[in-house]
């Protein structure tokens, strides 16, 4: 049974998602401000973190920031509708995906599978992907630069995995949103967009010059190069 712990200072919402998550299989454990909820994200004991950006103690910015740089552990970031700037800030720290309040208990329920599945499903049969200076194991889901190993988020990693194995081939931002986050291409939805961005700064360019190309009005594109020597 999966562990989930939810960050949000509604109680009633809270209590809202205990029961159905429950009910999916789900254990939850839910915290309603961020200093405590940072705390139990930090003590190994979840598969997930839903978080809320709206929290009494420390906002959920800041939560999430202090779990980056101490856990890969996925987050699913809570915001209001409208809150783009914040969504965005959520990305680029780290977050895996987000939902906007108000939002179906359903929707929630199938984002949090997807990300589950995604983080559970390494490629135990398949040995490690080689372009230039990169090198990504799928089985231990760990990634190297030059030999120095990188730090990914589960999400990041997931994305950075099919580019690779489709190195000089477009891959499209409808494939990429599908086989990441487990969904459909919304019509505003940014969240691929984020993660190549956050991708390229982790990676920076080659010798060669940039790693992923963007091709315009399709998707992305990673540059095969021969393997480092």
């Amino acid at each position: 049974m999966d562990s989930v712990l939810i960050v949000d200072d509604d109680v009633q919402l809270c209590r809202l998602l205990t029961e159905r998550l429950g009910t999916e299989g789900f254990s939850i454990e839910a915290v309603h401000d961020g200093v405590r909820g940072l705390e139990r994200a930090l003590s190994l004991e979840h598969a997930l973190v839903v978080l809320d950006l709206m929290l009494p103690g420390m906002g959920g910015l800041d939560v999430l920031r202090r779990i980056r740089a101490k856990s890969p552990i996925p987050v699913l970031i809570l915001t209001a509708r409208g809150e783009d700037i914040d969504r965005i800030l959520g990305l680029e720290i780290g977050a895996d995906d987000y939902v906007p309040k108000p939002f179906n208990p359903r929707e929630l329920v199938a984002r949090i599978r997807a990300i589950l599945r995604r983080s559970s499903n390494a490629a135990a049969t398949s040995g490690p992907l080689v372009n230039g200076d990169m090198r990504l194991d799928p089985q231990s889901r760990e990634a190297f630069l030059k030999e120095i190993p990188l730090t990914l988020t589960s999400v990041e990693f997931t994305l950075l995995e099919l580019l690779l194995r489709q190195a000089g081939h477009v891959v499209t931002r409808e494939q990429l949103t599908e086989f990441v986050l487990g969904r459909k291409l919304g019509p505003f939805d940014r969240v691929i967009d984020v993660h190549v961005s956050n991708i390229r700064k982790k990676l920076g360019p080659s010798e060669h010059g940039q790693r992923i190309k963007s091709i315009r009005g399709s998707g992305y594109l990673f540059v095969a190069r021969p393997e480092a020597k």
